[in-house]
């Protein structure tokens, strides 16, 4: 019986007849041959139809082929040397499955609103299936690598009556006859996991209701969340910096044709993979934005051209340590020996991307952390549980998020994190 392959296995199989079920990129052809782009999910592939090979019905089904039609291609795989798949099949048979009719996304250029008007269709493309590939591989070594560093995986609720940082920029709803809101993150349940099982982490969607419309902000997001306990910050920022390096190198052994589609070269990516990671106070951040030229005052947070300026400073991703206090949230742990600062740390990744890791170690006086509630404004009954972690049996702990979207972009240097999601949700689109 004839084997029934993916592109992605064609490598197995040279010289040999099989079946493959594909769809029609994109085709050209002249008197006496016909090239079809095919792909089936896996891989993106050519096939060759020889007038004098076939039978003039599988010839004239070749020509007339539109974009995107779906169908079983027999043939024989061949090595291609000039590909960059690096194989391609000669066509023998073609069996039509589903036919397609003025496919909207024609090889021609578009604007990235009709682009994105048809997201469901343009994941179809070489670009975003390349871009959802890394993906994947990230979230597969997210996972490879918290469970060979000991972590137990809490999932955190979607659903929650408070809010780590505030209800500000939260989407409200009702549940029952409570208030309710789409969490922002998952880290204070993940505190609570931690307390039982050690070293934990979540990953899951957030939901952030700001008016942003830059390109480095969207409203829902992936977050990777661990927590960990008998662990001080420095400890934490170690785990940080080896992370992102494994994601990276993960990225650069595995997704080495999804990169060469979105030309981003792994050799640049390879000096990411070398740790640690630079490591300066924002008090020094201060005096590095003020030397350039940026005029920015102590207790100022960062914006994208600040952030940009000082990871332009280092050839790796830098953690800016100890923000002032008060630009921070309620849960971090004030620094020993200074009141205006907290023991925290962001990772800023280079090329212009911006923050990918906000972090820090939590404070764990219980009525340290009920002033800083009430001084937020939050109503400290809503928190209770929170508080009681603090009471029962408190140790250091820290722990980190990761955007992933974020994380992302600037792995695959793409422009916009909306490329970085299947269905970006934006300050305008919610829509398909």
């Amino acid at each position: 019986m004839l084997e029934t392959i993916s592109i992605i296995d064609a490598p197995a199989h040279v010289n040999e007849t099989v079946k493959i079920g594909v769809w029609l990129t994109d085709k050209r052809s002249s008197g006496k041959i016909a090239f079809l782009q095919l792909r089936d999910g896996t891989a993106f592939f050519q096939g060759v139809v020889l007038k004098n090979e076939v039978s003039e019905t599988v010839f004239n089904t070749a020509k007339r082929l539109r974009q995107e039609t779906s169908f079983w291609v027999t043939g024989e795989i061949h090595e291609d040397s000039r590909s960059k798949f690096g194989y391609e099949i000669q066509v023998a048979e073609i069996e039509i499955i589903g036919e397609s009719e003025d496919y909207p996304i024609t090889p021609k250029d578009h604007g990235v609103d009709f682009l994105m008007d048809h997201r469901h269709l343009w994941l179809r493309s070489s670009r975003p299936h390349a871009v959802l590939t890394i993906r994947n591989e990230v979230i597969r070594a997210t996972y490879e690598f918290f469970n060979q560093e000991g972590f137990t995986k809490i999932d955190a609720p979607i659903l929650t009556g408070s809010a780590p940082e505030g209800t500000t920029d939260l989407f409200h709803t009702e549940y029952f006859d409570h208030d309710a809101y789409l969490s922002q993150s998952g880290q204070l349940y993940e505190e609570a996991g931690a307390m039982a099982f050690g070293k934990v982490f979540s990953f899951g969607p957030t939901f952030r209701a700001e008016k942003s419309k830059t390109r480095r902000h969207l409203i829902e997001f992936w977050m990777i969340e661990p927590e960990m306990a008998f662990m001080y910050q420095e400890e934490s920022l170690a785990v940080q910096e080896k992370y992102v390096a494994f994601l990276i190198r993960n990225v650069i052994d595995h997704c080495q044709s999804s990169l060469e589609t979105l030309g981003r070269d792994p050799k640049v990516l390879e000096k990411y993979t070398k740790t640690p990671y630079p490591r300066i106070s924002y008090d020094r951040a201060i005096e590095m934005l003020n030397e350039g030229g940026m005029n920015i005052t102590w207790g100022t947070d960062f914006g994208s051209p600040e952030e940009t300026y000082l990871a332009d400073q280092f050839e790796q991703p830098v953690f800016i340590l100890n923000y002032p206090k008060a630009i921070k949230a309620f849960y971090m742990k004030p620094h020993p020996t200074r009141d205006d600062v907290v023991i925290c740390a962001d990772l800023l990744a280079p090329e212009g991307y911006g923050e990918i890791i906000g972090g820090s170690e939590r404070a764990t006086d219980y009525n340290y952390l009920l002033e800083q509630i009430k001084k937020a404004g939050l109503d400290p009954a809503e928190y209770s549980w929170y508080l009681d972690l603090r009471k029962y049996g408190s140790v250091p702990h820290s722990g980190f998020g990761l955007g992933l979207e974020r994380a992302l972009t600037w792995i695959t240097g793409e422009d916009h994190v909306r490329e970085a999601i299947p269905f970006p949700r934006l300050l305008n689109r919610i829509y398909p």
